[in-house]
């Protein structure tokens, strides 16, 4: 999947570039030929207004693999945007969005038993779903010039944006039938916010891992191409990046902690899986060899709360949990339709 992305990649980029060349080489020809100078003032400036039909792909600890060019494709997720875009220039729009889309990993799903870089995930066994609403402002810059009103836009126009936004995200986790110590949860099957129960110790000052925040930045940049429909309708199509600047989109990130930092056993329920004989999620048996090869695993420690623990190897405190070395990030590919409001129309003035 990441070599087509990239061979995608590369090929857009370099049609794009070529077409640029050529439109431009075309434009300036007529430009000396006309002996004018072009000159961009407000009376070319028009806005459009869209919707945009995204799909959201994941990238973060709980992907298949090691390493953030990993991601789950069967996990792909919708979303919904819209927008205003403000041209300002020849080349150049301002634009603010309104995004809202949902994402989630699952290791029983994603993760390979039999791939020994993909093992350790399966065995931990964590799952999570997100929901984010981003308010996004970028700078779209097209790679054909348009000089004239809107009216004479070419055809077809790549482009590449970068801009900044913030978001907010609630990483929730769906609850299993018992507890730790095989002690029935009232609210068995509901997904819980995890941000509260500080999976990783968090929320206690004994430990050293700072908590998250719901409310986050990060950087959109991608690019996209866009085509005139007509007079006043564009459709683009957008691939975009949201680099995040945090790692915990997925509420995964470090190591295990001591149970005796967590408050409350549906805390420590959610925070070391690997035990749980049935995948919380679709319902189904986890293998069976590996959960024997866990239970003889199984030791007991005693906390920083004074409580005997009884975990399995994989979930003693220190164990890695998640790869904080790598932030998690996300990206949007987007079907967009737009209608230009327009500007009253005029011979354009060249001075």
């Amino acid at each position: 999947m990441n070599k087509i992305h990239l061979l995608f990649t590369s090929a857009v980029l370099l049609l794009s570039c070529n077409y640029t060349l050529a439109q431009d080489s075309d434009v300036f020809k007529q430009a000396r030929k006309n002996n004018r100078l072009f000159k961009f003032n407000k009376e070319l400036r028009y806005t459009t207004i869209g919707i945009g039909i995204n799909a959201i792909n994941y990238f973060g600890d709980l992907a298949p693999r090691p390493g953030n060019l990993s991601t789950d494709i069967s996990f792909t997720r919708a979303g919904f945007g819209v927008m205003a875009n403000h041209r300002i220039g020849s080349r150049v729009f301002l634009r603010g969005s309104f995004n809202w889309a949902t994402m989630k990993g699952d290791d029983f799903e994603s993760a390979d038993l039999d791939d020994p870089e993909s093992r350790d995930r399966y065995a931990r066994n964590l799952q999570f779903r997100n929901t984010i609403f981003e308010l996004s402002g970028t700078a779209i810059f097209d790679l054909i010039r348009n000089h004239g009103f809107y009216v004479k836009r070419a055809l077809f126009t790549p482009y590449i944006f970068a801009g900044v936004a913030v978001f907010h995200h609630n990483p929730q986790a769906k609850v299993p039938e018992v507890d730790l110590n095989g002690i029935p949860l009232e609210n068995a099957g509901d997904w819980v916010d995890l941000h509260p129960l500080g999976t990783e110790g968090q929320n206690n000052d004994a430990s050293d891992v700072e908590a998250y925040h719901k409310v986050q930045f990060s950087i959109p940049a991608g690019f996209g191409v866009r085509l005139k429909l007509n007079k006043n309708f564009d459709l683009a199509f957008e691939m975009g990046y949201r680099i995040l600047f945090f790692d915990y989109i997925d509420d995964v990130s470090s190591e295990y902690p001591d149970y005796g930092l967590l408050d409350s056993d549906l805390a420590r329920t959610l925070s070391g899986r690997a035990g749980e004989p049935i995948a919380v999620v679709s319902g189904d048996e986890r293998n069976a060899d590996l959960l024997q090869v866990l239970e003889q695993s199984r030791t007991t420690y005693v906390g920083v709360d004074n409580n005997t623990y009884s975990v399995v190897s994989d979930n003693l405190p220190g164990v890695r949990r998640g790869d904080r070395n790598d932030n998690d990030l996300y990206i949007v590919t987007s079907l967009q339709l737009t209608y230009v409001l327009g500007s009253p129309i005029g011979k354009p003035k060249f001075r």
